[in-house]
């Protein structure tokens, strides 16, 4: 097994005033030569916007973004005529594809939302723009790694043009388990969203995120109780 560690203070960021935001992996006009993504991962933002604001129109294309909301509402807007609001508990996915324009604002006018942003290269490109969200509360079961994403339109939660899996767990302290990849090709990369976990001699604590490469599967120890995200992506593509 191969690991490489990104504390939470490591990350790059950037404050605007109404945003605050963490990358994990180079972004925007933060560029770190040895942290350009995980594989097929590109992209791992943890924003904080403030009530009333947020991002206006803005375009992507042929990339898959994934939106998982902490804490607020985050209300959608795009091109193709999808409008709503997403909160915790909840999934949105959009394939770019040949191309959309979309809004993120801060549904709400004081509380703030907290979302993680996350980009991942889809495997076909050029596709026909579609939007997904779903609501993953059904699906969310304690003490264990939930699928919430994977590249079958007929899986739990939500898909994407890509040969990833995505899954989320909420933990209690004291619970040791254990995650298969589900390709010899991928990696999984761990972030810890909430408290603290123990893999392979590292101990990670919230914000921390953990790429581990060459093995069929890692066992977490849970120190705190802890909410967790795995990305299982290609390493190659």
């Amino acid at each position: 097994m191969k690991t490489v560690y990104h504390a939470a203070g490591s990350r790059g960021g950037s404050h605007h005033g109404w945003l605050k935001s963490k990358h994990t992996f180079s972004f925007a006009d933060y560029y770190n030569p040895q942290r350009v993504g995980f594989g097929a991962l590109r992209v791992i933002n943890d924003d904080h916007v403030d009530g009333g604001t947020g991002f206006g129109d803005h375009s992507h294309a042929n990339m898959e973004i994934i939106s998982i909301p902490l804490s607020g509402k985050l209300m959608h807007g795009d091109s193709m005529g999808n409008h709503g609001v997403i909160e915790s508990g909840e999934i949105q996915v959009m394939s770019a594809g040949t191309g959309i324009v979309h809004s993120e604002m801060n549904g709400d006018d004081e509380k703030p939302v907290k979302f993680l942003q996350i980009w991942v290269v889809p495997n076909t490109l050029d596709v026909e723009p579609r939007y997904q969200q779903k609501c993953l509360r059904d699906l969310l079961q304690r003490n264990q790694f939930n699928q919430v994403l994977s590249p079958d339109p007929e899986d739990a939660g939500v898909w994407i043009y890509q040969n990833a899996w995505f899954s989320i767990g909420e933990f209690d302290k004291g619970i040791t388990t254990t995650y298969a990849l589900r390709s010899p090709l991928n990696g999984v990369y761990v972030f810890v969203i909430s408290g603290s976990v123990v893999i392979n001699g590292h101990t990670l604590e919230g914000r921390d995120g953990l790429g581990i490469t060459d093995t069929k599967n890692f066992t977490m120890d849970v120190i705190e109780n802890a909410q967790v995200l795995l990305m299982d992506v290609p390493m190659s593509f």
